[in-house]
């Protein structure tokens, strides 16, 4: 149902713009990696490599197409679906599959169920090969608080949707709300998109997956231009901050442009004006090397995408790769400075240890996105197979939110303002034992760049594994 409360007007959003502070970035162009290996990184780009090539079995929806036309102006989904049927096809609604099964043979295909992703992340019981299963028992558990999905144009089977997934997979059902962000003026009701209507099943029904304790709030925007995207996402942080706190899943983004970070980087440092925890989370893309923004703002958590690798026969969990068409790299624009406003410290300090005074890179961490496993979503009465970073993020989020460790932008005694966030993730990346227990270090595959020990532009730190230090 519509949350009218929150239809705010086009001045509350210009007062809010005057009572940020100033713009006051000091930044370096030098770019001197600190750690070995790190000089084998990629230079910055100011738009997407695009080195992943759709195989037949792959489809990008008209939503994920990335446009020259749209940098700075319009974003775009990072999903693609799984083409089962190998040949050509103009339509979403032609990549529709059966139900899945209640326990899938060996003859089955590998895609991901809730309690599948749940078992390998930790976030749920662990069973034996961690095999796609539909049995409620080994469904996650918990969640804290809110995870708030801002996304594009109405969906207007959101909440059927999501109800019948939850019940066919045995998850609890979602405490949900949905809140139209048409308060700037720009529509009454949004109008639909088929592609953005997936996108939005996708977000909600992963992030319920993972944290199915947790309220789930759809923010929508009247439209896929930033204008309206950053409106729905300053809805969004109202949304959290009602709740005391939580995560915002953002499964979008564009290609960088020259002044994303004055033009848009305060609607995310704006959230410690408010006194809340609430963190971001933002899909890396899926046309492999390259960063993308918002995903390259030090402000949020960056998600890139792995692959889950199986057992042809018994389709047990074996490891985890880099899959092919996640997002990362070396933003072109992004830089690190050691002030940035009034009253903040330094805002990428969570990567400053490791690459020294240089540009912002991503991803930060990753998860399941590899289209040829996927992960059933359902869409307006029929079931698909989707892949993308847009998977992997609400993924992330609901696992984060499982945490219940309420980080925001500012610790809440005070101190240096920064993405708090992020800071646990890369305090760990270097340790003896922390690292090894709370992330899988994901060293094969590559997207434009190899995977390697560590972080890197493909998986970030690694993939979750358990809710420590997250």
């Amino acid at each position: 149902m519509k949350d009218t409360s929150v239809h705010l007007t086009r001045c509350l959003l210009a007062a809010a713009v005057a009572a940020l502070p100033g713009l006051g970035m000091a930044a370096t162009a030098s770019d001197s990696p600190m750690t070995p290996g790190a000089e084998a990184l990629a230079a910055p780009q100011p738009e997407a490599v695009g080195r992943y090539v759709l195989p037949a079995t792959v489809f990008r929806p008209e939503s994920s197409v990335r446009r020259a036309a749209d940098r700075g102006l319009r974003v775009h989904t990072n999903f693609v679906v799984h083409n089962r049927h190998g040949i050509q096809v103009n339509r979403l609604e032609d990549l529709a599959v059966p139900e899945p099964e209640a326990n899938p043979g060996p003859n089955a295909s590998t895609t991901e169920y809730p309690a599948s992703l749940a078992c390998i992340a930790k976030a749920g019981p662990n069973y034996s090969g961690c095999a796609p299963v539909n049995n409620a028992a080994y469904n996650a558990t918990g969640g804290s608080r809110v995870i708030v999905i801002v996304d594009a144009y109405e969906t207007p089977t959101a909440a059927a949707d999501l109800a019948y997934f939850s019940t066919y997979f045995g998850l609890p059902a979602a405490k949900f709300k949905k809140v139209i962000a048409n308060g700037n003026g720009a529509c009454v009701t949004p109008p639909t998109n088929t592609g953005w209507a997936l996108e939005t099943a996708l977000d909600l029904q992963y992030a319920h997956a993972m944290a199915p304790g947790a309220h789930i709030v759809l923010v929508e925007a009247c439209s896929n231009s930033w204008a309206d995207m950053m409106y729905a996402e300053q809805i969004a942080i109202q949304q959290a901050n009602s709740y005391g706190g939580g995560q915002i899943s953002n499964s979008w983004g564009g290609a960088e442009w020259s002044t994303e970070s004055a033009d848009w980087d305060w609607v995310f440092r704006s959230n410690w004006l408010e006194g809340k925890t609430v963190s971001f989370f933002f899909s890396a893309g899926d046309n492999g090397l390259g960063a993308q923004w918002p995903s390259s703002s030090p402000w949020v958590t960056s998600v890139g995408g792995t692959t889950i690798n199986r057992d042809a026969t018994t389709k047990a969990f074996q490891s985890e790769s880099c899959w092919p068409g996640s997002g990362g790299g070396t933003s072109a624009y992004e830089t690190w400075g050691t002030t940035f406003g009034t009253g903040t410290g330094p805002w990428t300090g969570f990567q400053y240890a490791q690459f020294g005074p240089s540009a912002r890179r991503t991803p930060d961490i990753s998860f399941a996105a590899d289209p040829a496993s996927g992960a059933y979503v359902y869409s307006a009465g029929a079931w698909y197979v989707v892949g993308g970073t847009s998977l992997s993020a609400p993924l992330v989020a609901g696992l984060v939110n499982g945490a219940g460790n309420r980080l925001g932008l500012a610790p809440s005694a005070g101190g240096y303002f920064g993405n708090m966030e992020n800071n646990l993730l890369y305090a760990q990346l270097h340790t003896a034992k922390e690292y090894a227990n709370n992330f899988y270090d994901v060293t094969t595959g590559s997207n434009g760049a190899s995977a390697t020990v560590g972080w890197d532009q493909c998986t970030g730190v690694g993939s979750p594994r358990g809710r420590l230090g997250k």
